[in-house]
């Protein structure tokens, strides 16, 4: 019995985010130009590091992506995210930049937010049960899911242009295809084609069942669900190929199969590889360490940080990963590297593209800024850095708002910011060169606070106490 089409449904969580250059409807299947060769240029760089199966029944993987051989160029790819946080993290920026290069290639690519398998949680490189998350909590983070995956489409889209004609990116969510689903209907009509030996001998699965805590029935069906994603994705938009992480190649091998099974057709799996910590951990928000690309978990200042503290035997790797950057130009960058290492070019150019690519020109500009004012103590920089761009800085400061007298002094200042402990002891961590303001340093207690040295042209001041304690201090009635 063949696994039921269903009507395709969208209620608030399907959303097209069109590419540059008159870019066609996704489906259509006229020809694209700079397709020739995508995926031996993302092997070389790294990027792509699995493909499955090795050989196809009917037509072969680079065939699909072929203009001369073939007939329904472009392709369709996929990728799923599933809303387990609040925001995307660094680990999911591989993916993501694989069903970029698609798209730059002509090919429509699909972001698929998992609505509905976040529900039961994917055990695949996990030694124990995720979170179980509700209802409301996962549709408030498919949303803002989507929301950040579109984002990340408009700047690509806007800032790494190519002056090629490129593929649609779309944004979907499984949770508009499950939704009306019938527990037994499902299991009757899709269930029969998987065997349990198969779905018991995964990886994920042999891992999960020898631990401790075993493993779920919700997890054990994840693979099921994700492998009807894809069935349904090729049955609605013709979609070949899906890419994933490489600790999703068992759920991509049922997808495969399935398909396969029911309609003898050949479909693809490719995997990007996994970004791991110096320590080999796995980054993302089980593990602990992860880097966000919602500004309001990590900043545009921290996350180009990140990239910018890079060692040089991993830089070169990530440039050919992260960035867009063509081969020739990053043999250049790092030979450059070799002459004046202490210059740091190659990360400095990885954390700018990177940057960009996740926050825009103004979220690169608004990190440069930080770290001038941060580690070059540029009054310039301070100058112009917003309340936000000071709190993400400084994020263990405390903020205060002043009322600012005419006979303010450094001291009162101190101690309405609550920065100094009151009587001499306090007055001595002025004298004896402790505090500065706006990187200066201040050794006069009674000295009477001056505007345009004290207080920025932005109505601000930054008090440091130490060598770590930070204060903010936003003026009120200049």
């Amino acid at each position: 019995m063949a696994a039921p089409m269903l009507r395709f449904i969208c209620r608030g969580r399907c959303y097209f985010t069109p590419g540059p250059l008159g870019v066609l409807p996704l489906g259509l299947r006229e020809a694209h130009s700079g397709a020739q060769g995508v995926l031996a240029v993302q092997k070389a760089r790294g990027l792509f590091k699995e493909f499955f199966p090795e050989k196809g029944t009917k037509i072969e993987l680079p065939e699909l992506f072929d203009r001369r051989t073939a007939g329904n160029f472009p392709q369709t790819i996929y990728c799923g995210f599933d809303p387990t946080a609040d925001s995307l993290h660094v680990g999911h920026l591989l993916a993501l930049l694989g069903l970029f290069h698609f798209q730059r290639a002509g090919h429509n690519v699909i972001a698929l937010v998992g609505g509905a398998t976040a529900r039961l949680g994917d055990p695949s490189g996990r030694t124990k049960e995720r979170e179980v998350l509700d209802a409301e909590r996962v549709g408030s983070n498919a949303q803002v899911l989507r929301q950040g995956l579109e984002a990340l489409a408009a700047n690509h889209r806007q800032l790494f242009t190519n002056g090629r004609t490129w593929g649609s990116f779309t944004v979907l969510d499984n949770f508009a295809w499950y939704q009306e689903q019938r527990l037994v209907d499902f299991l009757a009509a899709v269930g029969s084609h998987f065997r349990m030996g198969t779905l018991l001998s995964r990886l994920s699965v042999q891992t999960r069942l020898k631990s401790p805590e075993g493993m779920s029935m919700a997890e054990f069906l994840y693979q099921v669900l994700q492998a009807y994603d894809f069935y349904y994705l090729f049955q609605r938009y013709g979609c070949r190929v899906q890419l994933g992480g490489s600790d999703q190649l068992g759920n991509i091998m049922s997808g495969y199969e399935f398909i396969h099974k029911l309609t003898g057709e050949d479909v693809f799996g490719i995997t990007v590889p996994l970004i791991t910590s110096t320590t080999g951990a796995k980054l993302g928000k089980s593990a602990g360490n992860a880097v966000w690309l919602n500004r309001e978990k990590t900043s545009p200042f921290e996350l180009y940080q990140f990239f910018l503290r890079q060692q040089d035997d991993s830089v070169e790797r990530y440039l050919k990963l992260f960035t867009f950057l063509p081969l020739p130009e990053i043999d250049h960058i790092m030979q450059l590297h070799v002459r004046e290492p202490e210059k740091r070019g190659p990360q400095k150019r990885l954390a700018a593209e990177v940057t960009k690519l996740v926050h825009g020109q103004e979220g690169l500009d608004s990190a440069k800024r930080c770290t001038q004012a941060l580690y070059h103590s540029s009054i310039d920089a301070l100058e112009v850095m917003s309340d936000q761009e000071l709190k993400e800085l400084f994020k263990e400061a405390s903020f205060s708002e002043l009322v600012l007298d005419p006979a303010t002094s450094v001291l009162d200042t101190c101690r309405k910011a609550n920065a100094i402990p009151d009587g001499p002891r306090g007055y001595r961590m002025i004298t004896e060169g402790g505090v500065s303001i706006n990187h200066r340093q201040v050794t006069n207690p009674e000295s009477v606070l001056v505007v345009g040295q004290h207080i920025l042209k932005n109505g601000l001041s930054l008090l440091k106490i130490g060598k770590r304690n930070f204060y903010i201090i936003k003026w009120l009635q200049l």
